[in-house]
């Protein structure tokens, strides 16, 4: 413990070169970590499947490396590096940011937690509270999401307390698209089955080392027929599908067969309400 004329010291008096040495490392660390941002996902693009996903997941604890770096070089440089002047900063900064900032440390705790158990990586197709997307960036407030309509979505690491987290790929690149059919029940199953199939294994996005499945589920209006099938590239499945959807509609529409409507599906609710 340090005193001075009776009281105890708790920070330093820092000299003009002292203040410019911790301004430099902080404009340095925020330089690092904004091109952390672009240069490791421009690294990662070079690349394809798991290698492409194990470079994106570097950027998450770069971030936390930095972070972590630049407190252990300050923190003495700003406070007397005593025991009873740790124990009394660290208490004083629990206090005010529990009452300050109590969502934005819960945030920030769900984001170390996310780092050590990883239920979603950058690359990975995930889904929260109906928010789907790829992610592109994990920190440790909050992760980013780039949906389909290229839309850049912000999402608090706090929601992974209370949100059910839907994870397509898990750190690979394969994922499962499903595209589907709706056709009035009077046909041949067996037949709209091989050409569905047949559909699906032309389609120049096809991983052909996935099953493709189809499965058939009578409806009051009509049948659903759902094709399962995995594209190259998790970022290939809106193409693949729309592939899928327009072979098959025209594979479907040379046979003459009646696609089920709207309609007729709200009839049959009518009917079986009425029944």
């Amino acid at each position: 413990m340090i005193y001075q004329n009776g009281e105890i010291l708790f920070f330093r008096s820092l000299t003009s070169t002292e203040i410019l040495f911790i301004i430099a490392i902080l404009t340095i660390s925020w330089l690092v970590m904004k091109l952390n941002r672009y240069w490791i996902p421009f690294l990662a693009n070079k690349f394809s499947g798991k290698r492409r996903l194990y470079i994106l997941a570097l950027m998450p604890i770069l971030r936390l490396i930095i972070i972590v770096g630049v407190f252990i070089i300050i923190f003495p440089l700003i406070i007397i590096p005593t025991t009873e002047n740790l124990i009394a900063f660290l208490g004083a900064m629990g206090i005010a940011l529990g009452f300050a900032l109590k969502e934005y440390i819960s945030s920030l705790i769900a984001g170390i937690v996310t780092l050590y158990e990883m239920p979603y990586r950058p690359g990975d197709w995930i889904e929260i509270n109906g928010i789907y997307g790829e992610v592109v960036s994990i920190g440790l407030r909050s992760l980013e999401l780039r949906t389909p309509d290229d839309n850049i979505v912000r999402i608090p690491q706090l929601r992974m307390w209370d949100s059910p987290i839907f994870n397509s790929t898990s750190g690979s690149r394969e994922l499962l698209s499903v595209t589907d059919f709706y056709l009035n029940p009077k046909h041949d199953a067996t037949l709209i089955k091989r050409i569905l199939y047949d559909v699906a294994i032309t389609s120049p996005f096809l991983q052909l080392k996935k099953p493709v499945e189809i499965i058939v589920k009578e409806k009051p209006w009509g049948t659903h027929y759902k094709l399962k099938a995995y594209p190259i590239d998790a970022r290939d499945q809106f193409q693949f599908i729309s592939d899928l959807t327009v072979r098959g509609k025209k594979a479907l529409l040379d046979l003459d067969l009646e696609f089920a409507t709207v309609i007729q599906a709200i009839r049959s609710e009518q009917s079986i309400e009425n029944f």
